[in-house]
């Protein structure tokens, strides 16, 4: 059986988190290049795929704090979550296995 699809439950969250994350990156190196109201399609699509995390964030951090700031908080707990998803299930047992093909 594909691998992917025996342990769907910890790729695709994985994938989807990792996702968010680099993305997140993006446009935390963005940020020091491009004006914050900038109508480019790939900055505007940076912006919408990571908005709701960095609302999220905002709602737990300081609001003194700058929106740089903000961001690089972002991705901090995007990376405890997909550490955190790796943990909860290692302790179950249910991390995916590396085989080695017989021959």
């Amino acid at each position: 059986m594909n691998p992917l699809i025996q342990y769907w439950y910890f790729h695709i969250p994985n994938l989807v988190l990792a996702a968010v994350m680099y993305t997140l990156l993006g446009r935390l190196i963005l940020t020091f290049f491009v004006p914050p109201d900038w109508k480019n399609y790939i900055w505007r699509a940076f912006v919408n795929i990571t908005e709701p995390v960095v609302r999220l964030t905002r709602m737990f951090t300081p609001q003194i704090l700058p929106h740089v700031v903000v961001l690089i908080f972002a991705v901090l707990w995007i990376m405890l979550l997909r550490i955190a998803l790796f943990a909860a299930l290692g302790s179950m047992g249910l991390l995916p296995t590396v085989t080695t093909p017989a021959g």
